[in-house]
């Protein structure tokens, strides 16, 4: 059996395609498939409000795509979740009833459900459940945030401030000033609070750091590569040191993003799982169907 999971994100679409595994009771799932498609949908809908006929046409493509490698995989169940740029524009709603007619329900979910559903990657499960942790997903359009103690989510909150918003300078002093408050608040009486990180930056940031086994990214190594991938252009990055077109942009205000949150929360180490929405969503398919 086979499950499928589709991100309608700010700054890429995936799709996941894992296969399901009921042993003694348990359901758990192993990745088959994962695909990336880097559409920007961020850049239209961040200053636009609005997105554009090409860009449209070309998610309506991939949609297409997608709905095929379901159809020859044999995926019994999916979900697909559109997060900011979808939530932004104006013809959001337009553009997920054309592509209902090619076979893909899309929901548009809201920050609190796009921060819920990551939360339902069950990461929790691999860490120490006496610890307290802030979560942070930085994605193009948005961060969400999640503190939990002891296993137990304490607050959870999505902001509208992502990598594409900063790029495209659509991000606003008043919601840097309340992401900051919200982690200082939620944090302060969690002494030793460890960071968990997701997104595919976060994750590009974990692998150049060549960081064996589990370990963390400690606060000062993740400000060192913020300082080195910073002192290159934007076309060295590229040339020199290999990065895609559409995370070599991306990834310096991630670590900005990621830098500033840890600094508020007093985060010394950031754990690095590499799950995301996709994760979290077929994690939710099989707690919906237990």
């Amino acid at each position: 059996m086979r499950y499928g999971a589709i991100d309608i994100g700010s700054n890429a679409i995936r799709l996941l395609i894992a296969d399901i595994i009921e042993n003694g009771g348990v359901v758990s799932f192993t990745k088959n498939t994962l695909i990336r498609v880097p559409l920007r949908l961020g850049d239209d809908a961040f200053i636009e409000q609005h997105i554009s006929k090409r860009k449209s046409e070309d998610l309506l493509k991939t949609m297409i795509a997608f709905r095929s490698l379901m159809d020859v995989y044999k995926v019994s169940e999916y979900m697909a979740c559109a997060t900011s740029a979808m939530r932004e524009a104006k013809n959001g709603s337009d553009i997920v009833k054309e592509i209902k007619e090619v076979g893909i329900d899309i929901e548009i979910i809201d920050g609190g459900r796009e921060a819920r559903i990551i939360y339902n990657s069950h990461i929790e499960q691999q860490l120490e459940r006496k610890r307290s942790y802030l979560y942070i997903d930085v994605g193009g359009g948005s961060t969400e945030l999640s503190v939990f103690d002891n296993g137990v989510l304490e607050g959870s909150r999505s902001f509208n401030i992502g990598t594409i918003r900063i790029l495209d300078n659509q991000d606003s002093d008043e919601n840097w000033q309340a992401m900051k408050e919200w982690v200082k608040v939620h944090t302060k009486n969690h002494k030793g609070i460890i960071g968990i990180g997701t997104g595919g930056n976060i994750n590009k940031l974990y692998r150049m750091a060549d960081e064996k086994g589990s370990r963390p990214l400690t606060f000062n190594k993740l400000k060192s590569m913020y300082e080195y991938l910073n002192s290159f252009s934007l076309k060295e990055r590229i040339s020199v040191l290999g990065l895609n077109n559409d995370r070599a942009d991306v990834i310096i205000p991630a670590c900005e993003i990621f830098l500033n949150v840890m600094k508020w929360g007093s985060v010394k180490n950031i754990v690095v799982p590499r799950v995301g929405l996709v994760d979290g969503i077929i994690q939710t398919l099989i707690d919906d169907r237990v």
